[in-house]
């Protein structure tokens, strides 16, 4: 069974170097415990900073995506993969060395058509570390599962159309729902994989004051405004570096 790993990119030259470090560790596990093929692909989505040159120094395969847009994105890098499991980490996320072994092990169920990973954010404030506690409470609750991290087969992928591209903000929790329908469907699983967990960087978390945290972390708030580009400038046009 062959992974194609798609990392979504815009001005991430900061980061995606240690992310696809912890990818390639993950993914020579897998080649050695397992004999699975990995590739891993960098989209770069019309940066500005030296992100493509950053991922090819790393021996990542690059492709462009010039319009904005994270859903774009990773649809696009699907395009352009061959593996027969599609795994979407944001180009900012520390994987651990086992996770490609537990995505491949999970997706050996038949009945798997996908999943997404869990997190573990550590932010410095406290009151950012109860609100996150809050927000996997509530991810408990619902269902919700951000996209830090998604898996999919290519087959149930391509049949879903991908991620919904008119979608600024998300467009993760989206896909993930729309799993599950077809799931419940077609008696089919969707996983969500509790360990090993991914750690995104807490960059907004840190940087950010508390109250901007809460507003634009909001469901409500993104549930409202996510088909909205303007809405998401701190993502889009003016991200945390």
């Amino acid at each position: 069974m062959e992974l194609s790993v798609i990392v979504p990119a815009f001005n991430e030259e900061a980061y995606i170097g240690a992310t696809l470090e912890s990818i390639e560790e993950a993914a020579a596990r897998l080649r050695a415990s397992a004999g699975a093929e990995v590739e891993i692909i960098v989209v770069d989505n019309n940066s500005s900073d030296g992100t493509a040159a950053a991922a090819r120094g790393m021996g990542a395969r690059v492709i462009g995506e010039p319009v904005q847009g994270i859903a774009r994105a990773r649809n696009a890098g699907a395009r352009q993969a061959t593996g027969e499991v599609l795994v979407f980490v944001d180009a900012d996320v520390l994987v651990p060395r086992t996770l490609l072994d537990a995505i491949h092990a999970a997706m050996e169920d038949g009945t798997c058509i996908g999943g997404a990973v869990a997190v573990e954010y550590h932010p410095r404030r406290s009151s950012v570390r109860l609100y996150l506690h809050a927000w996997r409470l509530l991810g408990r609750l619902t269902g919700m599962a951000q996209g830090a991290t998604q898996f999919s087969r290519r087959r149930t992928f391509d049949e879903l159309g991908g991620y919904d591209e008119s979608l600024w903000m998300g467009e993760d929790v989206d896909f993930i729902w729309t799993l599950r329908r077809l799931a419940r469907r077609t008696d089919a699983r969707v996983r969500l994989l509790k360990e090993p967990r991914v750690r995104p960087s807490c960059r907004r978390f840190d940087e950010w004051p508390l109250w901007r945290i809460l507003v634009w972390t909001n469901p409500l708030v993104i549930a409202s405004l996510r088909r909205w580009k303007g809405a998401w400038r701190g993502w889009y046009v003016h991200p945390v570096r």
